[in-house]
C-alpha cells in the first residue's frame, strides 16, 4: 500500500537553517507587492516547514493559475508512455474531422511536442482569438490562426498550446484529464481533493482553473524531484521527466530573468532547477541540487521577486556549516499562527448610525493585475448594504452575478460561505461615517477592498489583483 504522509523532520536535522527560510518570509512581509498565502517546503522527502496565513489553510483547495499546465504535463507523460497519443504526430491528426477547414501549411504542420513545450511558431498569446473564433471547440479557433513562424522555432507563451494538448489526452482517453490522473497520480501521492475548470462542459482546460491544496503541488514536485518514483514504485517514466524539465526551447524576449532560461514541456527552466508556475505567485519549485521541493501560494505583482527571494535567502541557507536548532522552533511558532494582516478599525462608528443598518450605490472600483494597473477593474460592485448583528456587523455586496452575504470580523477574520462561496472577511469603522472590509475569496488568490461611505451613500471597491477567468464575485470559486 503507499505512504500517503510525507514524513516530517526539522530544518536543522535535515541541513537547513532555519533563520534562511525565517528570512524569506521577512522578504514577503516587506513586500508591498507580495502577499504570501502558503509555503512548503520539503528537503529529502520530508517536510522541514509548512505554514498557511490565516484564513487560508492546510485543507483548502487553492486556484493554481498556469501551474496547471504542470499536471496536464504529467497527464502527457502518462499518455506517451501507453502510447495513446505521439509527440511527433501532428495536433491536427487527432482531430479529422477539422482537415478541410485548416488550409494553411503552418497550422498543418504543429506537432503535439511543439504545442507541449509552447512552439507552435506564433509570436504571441492567441487565447481571445482562438476561443472568440469557436468557443465551443477552441482547438479549431486555434488552427484557424496561422502560425507567424516555422513550428518549432520560436517560443511564446500561448494557453491555446497547453489547451490543444490537454484536448488530445482527453479525447484520446475518453476522460476529464482529472478522471485520467485520479488512479495515475492523486491516488498513488494521496492527492484527493482537487477541481478543475471546464470549457466545453465535460473537457478540463489544461492550461489554468485547477483548484488544489498546497500539499498537492508539493507533491507533484517531489515526484518529479525523484524523477518519477514514489514509494519505490515508478509512476511516470524517468525519460519523461528529463524531457518535460529538461530545455526544448529557448526563450530569449521573456522579461525576468527567471523566465529566460528555457521552457521544457509546460515547466520553465529557472536559474536553480526548474518550475511549474501560475498567475499571481503559485509556485512548484524543484531543486535537484539541493534535494529541495518548495511549494508556495500567494497574491503576488511581483512573481519574479519571489523567486529572488528564494534564491537570495533559502537556498544559502541550504548545507549551512552551522544551523540552529533554536531558529526551528522559531519558524514552526511562526508559521503556526501566521495570518493575514487586518484593518485597523473600530467595532463601531462612533456617532449614531442605526444597526438595522444601510443601503449604498456602486461607485467607483480599481484593481491590478499581475502585470501592473489593467484597464479592467475586475467584478464591479453595484450595490451594498450594512448591518449589524449579535456578532458585529454583515455586509451584502452585489454585482451583476449575484449578491454576498458576509460576516465581517473586527481585528479578525470572520468565515461565510454565501450561495457556496467561501468568504472570510475583517473591518470595521476608520471613521465615524466609513466602514471598510477587506474580503478573501480563499479558494482563490483575490481579495477586494470594499469601503462604504455613510456620508455619500456610496460603496467603492479596489480589487488587489484581477482574475483572470472571472467577470463576477459567483466565479471566485472551485467549479
Amino acid at each position: 500500500m503507499p505512504t500517503h504522509d510525507l514524513a516530517h523532520s526539522t530544518p536543522s536535522a535535515e541541513g537547513v537553517d532555519a533563520v534562511g527560510i525565517e528570512a524569506f518570509l521577512d522578504a514577503m512581509q516587506c513586500s508591498p507587492q507580495t502577499e504570501l498565502h502558503s509555503v512548503m517546503v520539503l528537503r529529502h522527502g520530508k517536510i522541514i516547514a509548512e505554514g498557511w496565513r490565516a484564513p487560508y489553510s492546510v485543507d483548502r483547495v487553492h486556484l493554481l493559475y498556469s501551474l496547471s499546465k504542470s499536471f496536464t504535463a504529467t497527464a502527457a507523460g502518462f499518455a506517451v508512455a501507453e502510447g495513446i497519443i505521439d509527440l511527433d504526430a501532428t495536433v491536427l491528426s487527432y482531430f479529422p474531422e477539422l482537415d478541410a477547414e485548416v488550409t494553411d501549411p503552418g497550422s498543418r504542420a504543429i506537432k503535439v511536442r511543439q504545442v507541449a513545450s509552447m512552439a507552435s511558431g506564433h509570436l504571441g498569446e492567441t487565447r481571445p482569438k482562438a476561443f472568440g473564433n469557436d468557443p465551443a471547440n477552441p482547438v479549431r479557433g486555434f488552427l484557424l490562426i496561422p502560425p507567424d513562424r516555422s513550428p518549432g522555432t520560436v517560443f511564446a507563451y500561448n494557453q491555446p498550446c497547453t489547451y490543444s494538448l490537454a484536448a488530445i489526452i482527453q479525447r484520446r482517453s475518453g476522460q476529464r484529464l482529472l478522471d485520467y490522473l485520479r488512479p495515475r497520480l492523486f491516488d498513488p501521492l494521496g492527492i484527493d481533493d482537487v477541481a478543475w475548470v471546464e470549457q466545453p462542459p465535460g473537457q478540463n482546460i489544461g492550461y489554468s482553473g485547477m483548484y488544489a491544496t498546497t500539499d498537492a503541488v508539493a507533491r507533484l514536485g517531489q515526484l518529479y524531484l525523484q524523477r518519477g518514483r514514489w514509494d519505490g514504485r515508478q509512476l511516470l517514466p524517468a525519460a519523461w521527466v528529463d524531457q518535460a524539465t529538461g530545455k526544448q526551447i529557448d526563450t530569449p524576449r521573456e522579461p525576468n530573468p527567471d523566465w529566460q532560461q528555457g521552457y521544457g514541456f509546460q515547466f520553465w527552466r529557472s536559474r536553480h532547477g526548474y518550475r511549474g508556475d501560475g498567475a499571481f505567485g503559485q509556485f512548484c519549485l524543484v531543486l535537484p541540487d539541493q534535494d529541495m521541493v518548495v511549494a508556495i501560494t500567494a497574491e503576488s505583482q511581483d512573481m519574479q521577486g519571489i523567486l529572488d527571494a528564494v534564491w537570495r535567502h533559502v537556498l544559502p541557507a541550504v548545507d549551512s556549516a552551522d544551523p540552529d536548532p533554536q531558529a526551528d522552533g522559531r519558524l514552526a511558532a511562526r508559521l503556526g499562527r501566521d495570518a493575514l494582516p487586518v484593518i485597523a478599525a473600530e467595532a463601531e462608528p462612533g456617532e449614531p448610525f442605526s444597526r438595522t443598518g444601510a443601503k449604498f450605490t456602486g461607485g467607483p472600483s480599481s484593481g491590478h493585475h499581475a502585470t501592473g494597473i489593467d484597464e479592467r477593474v475586475g467584478p464591479v460592485i453595484t450595490e451594498a448594504a450594512l448591518h449589524g448583528s449579535a456578532e458585529g456587523w454583515e455586509l451584502s455586496i452585489t454585482d451583476p452575478g449575484g449578491r454576498l452575504d458576509i460576516r465581517v470580523g473586527t481585528g479578525r477574520w470572520a468565515m461565510s460561505e454565501s450561495g457556496g462561496i467561501p468568504v472570510a472577511a475583517n473591518g470595521g469603522w476608520v471613521d465615524r461615517t466609513t466602514f471598510v472590509a477587506d474580503v478573501v475569496f480563499v479558494e482563490t488568490p483575490h481579495k477586494v477592498r470594499v469601503t462604504c461611505s455613510v456620508r455619500s451613500g456610496v460603496v467603492t471597491s479596489h480589487w488587489f489583483t484581477i482574475s483572470l477567468q472571472s467577470t463576477s464575485m459567483a466565479e471566485l470559486r472551485r467549479p
